[in-house]
Order: C-alpha cells, then structure tokens, then sequence
C-alpha cells in the first residue's frame, strides 16, 4: 500500500487500532499527531507530540498524506464541560479537517456516532451533527463519516457507566435481531478496520456508514495471519 496516512486520536480505543491495522496492511507511512508518544514503536510509525491549541503549526505534517483518519472524541466527565468537549470533538476536528484540505488530503475518515445530528436536543449527539455538518463542507474529494453504536474494547482511562453499558449491551446481543440489530455494540477494532478498509478502495463523495454496515466491512477486513503481530500485544 503505497500510501500515507495520518491519525488523530490515536491513543484512543478506535484510533489505536487504526495504527495498528494500517501498520499490518503495509502503508507507507502512518502519522500521529499525539498529546503523548505511543508505546508502540514502528520503522514506519512517525510520532509527532502536538500542541491541540496552536494546531495550525503542523500544517506541513498533513502535506503528502492521503488519508486522514480523524478518532478524536472524549467525555464531558473527562472534558469538565461542554465547552471542552466541543473543543475536542468539534472544533478539533474541523481545523484538522481544514488544515488537511490545503494541503491537498484527498480522503477524511472521521468516527461519528449513531444519532448524530446537528438539530438534536441531545448535546452529545448536537455535536457529533455539527462535527458532520462542518466536515461536510470542506470540500474533500473523498468523506466519510462512520456513525458506530456503544463501543467495545480496553480503554486508557475508565468509563464506568460506559463498561456497565457495554456488558450489558453484550448479554442482549442475541436478541438484537432485525431492525434492533443496528443498534448492537461494536468493538472498536471492527470500527478501524472498517475505516481503513474504506480508505483503501478510495471510494469518491460524501459517505455516511450506520453502525450494521461498519460491522460488516469489519468483518470483510479480516486480519491475515502475520508472525510479526501478537494479539495481546500488537506489532512486535
């Protein structure tokens, strides 16, 4: 895969994996921009710690790259309040996003939520639409806009309602048939490999993916066997 991309949020559950499965397909290169270096080490993993306030100053970082994967995201418990997880969801996002277009990115990939929408009475939800809505203007030939349900997976930091949810979510599952199936947890690799397999075909446009059909273009990206990777622990 002769081809670069760049990751936001990669310390994330979603962003995390995202590294990991471009690094198993063989991009070129991958491009953090992190608060904190990853433990992972990679010849072809370029780490760069980033001021998220005085973004602009990377803009020569999204020069080359063709792909952005945007997977920044937080909780208002974490952010401390509305107006700091709008930074981090919402405003974060669009200056990436634009920094990226002028530097001639082709492809943005950016994780959404179910329920998104700019008119919400919701305040996560409200956000997540206004992040669409932005994004949807800025012009690239190539957006996509994934809207996953809860998801699954190891984070950094704790989420207890969120982990109580997800089990929860997870002993439903087989209930959840029919029109309830696009409302199942989703592991957060799925979603990754989703993005990445969405990235590869270059499909052209604006293009939303609901929650059941991230599952199953994750499912279709199954991971080949490789003696370099350990499933506990990624690339070795």
């Amino acid at each position: 895969m002769n081809k670069t991309a760049m990751v936001l949020g990669a310390t994330g559950l979603v962003g995390k994996a995202a590294v990991e499965q471009l690094l198993r397909e063989n991009w070129k290169e991958v491009r953090v921009l992190v608060r904190r270096p990853l433990a992972l080490r990679h010849d072809r993993l370029k780490q760069t710690v980033t001021d998220w306030e005085r973004l602009e100053r990377y803009g020569d970082l999204f020069e080359g790259t063709d792909a952005v994967f945007c997977c920044l995201g937080t909780t208002i418990k974490k952010a401390g309040s509305q107006k700091n997880f709008e930074r981090v969801d919402l405003e974060y996002p669009l200056k990436a996003a634009e920094l990226a277009r002028k530097a001639g990115v082709g492809q943005f990939l950016a994780v959404s939520s179910m329920g998104a929408n700019p008119h919400s009475r919701n305040f996560y939800s409200r956000t997540k639409g206004r992040m669409e809505e932005g994004l949807s203007r800025s012009g690239f030939p190539g957006l996509h806009l994934f809207r996953p349900s809860l998801l699954l997976g190891e984070r950094e930091e704790s989420r207890p309602l969120e982990r109580s949810a997800a089990w929860l979510m997870t002993k439903l599952d087989f209930v959840m048939v029919g029109r309830a199936a696009k409302y199942r947890a989703i592991k957060g690799e799925t979603v990754s490999r989703a993005m990445v397999h969405i990235a590869a075909a270059d499909p052209k446009g604006l293009h939303i993916y609901p929650n059941d059909v991230i599952g199953v273009l994750g499912k279709d990206f199954a991971a080949e066997s490789d003696p370099a990777w350990d499933d506990e622990k990624g690339l070795q």
